[in-house]
């Protein structure tokens, strides 16, 4: 049986992490080198790194601040924020990241989804998906939630795996940062209709909601500022899940 993931996500600002409600009103969350390596060694399964203004700033993921923290943790670690490119991602994978989380440019351009995954393996490319509830339907989003797309949820999920992509992390923008529970409903829809692991993340504010998600084909579970402001610690939720029979990793 394959365990699931309890994921912390550092969204980075000028080198610091941040945490905030739907991208807004970000507050600081800590150095991320440090907090980095307390997850690598306090129970989490994986990290995720997201420079969360490289895409509005147009400027390239921080590099040096990848090769930092790869150097200094032992578990997988996925980077997203900014990303437009082959050169970017092999630059990223030589830094020493494990997975490259792609968002805004997927969307603009599917079709480097399939020379990505194509030429690295599609085992470390990661598709961010960000949607909102709009009129009724889940519609996704780019540009930290500012831009809306074209595409409703489900048909770009479908076109993510057809594409070649070898996990989706889907974020639920309404939640996020809102602290009262994923959109568990619509993550586990969208993990029984694909065969690639879904992630779910946005709005976690306790251990019974990472045990409604994870209690499904939903693979893992990401957050940020229940973990960063120790609300919550890895160890614990773990216990909790293994305690309610969801299969975890201690």
């Amino acid at each position: 049986m394959l365990t699931k993931r309890i994921i912390p996500c550092l969204d980075i600002k000028n080198d610091r992490v941040v945490k905030g409600s739907q991208f807004l009103n970000l507050k600081d969350a800590g150095d991320p080198l440090e907090l980095a390596k307390f997850y690598s060694q306090n129970g989490a399964d994986e990290l995720v790194f997201l420079d969360i203004t490289a895409t509005n700033q147009k400027r390239k993921t921080l590099v040096d601040l990848v090769t930092k923290i790869s150097s200094e943790i032992n578990i997988p670690f996925c980077v997203g924020g900014g990303i437009n490119s082959l050169e970017i991602i092999s630059d990223l994978l030589e830094a020493g990241a494990d997975k490259i989380s792609l968002n805004s440019a997927a969307v603009k351009n599917p079709d480097l989804i399939k020379t990505a995954s194509k030429k690295f393996g599609n085992q470390c490319i990661v598709i961010a998906v960000d949607y909102k509830t709009i009129n009724h339907k889940n519609t996704v989003v780019i540009n930290s939630g500012n831009l809306v797309t074209e595409y409703e949820l489900e048909d770009w999920c479908r076109l993510v795996q057809k594409n070649g992509a070898g996990e989706i992390l889907l974020t639920s923008m309404n939640q996020d940062g809102q602290k009262t529970g994923y959109d568990a409903k619509t993550t586990i829809e969208i993990a029984k209709i694909l065969d690639i692991p879904v992630i779910a993340s946005g709005g976690a504010g306790s251990k019974e909601d990472f045990y409604e998600v994870l209690n499904s084909p939903v693979s893992g579970a990401l957050a940020a500022s229940i973990f960063h402001y120790k609300e919550v610690l890895i160890p614990d939720l773990k216990k909790y899940l293994q305690q309610k029979g969801v299969a975890v990793r201690v």
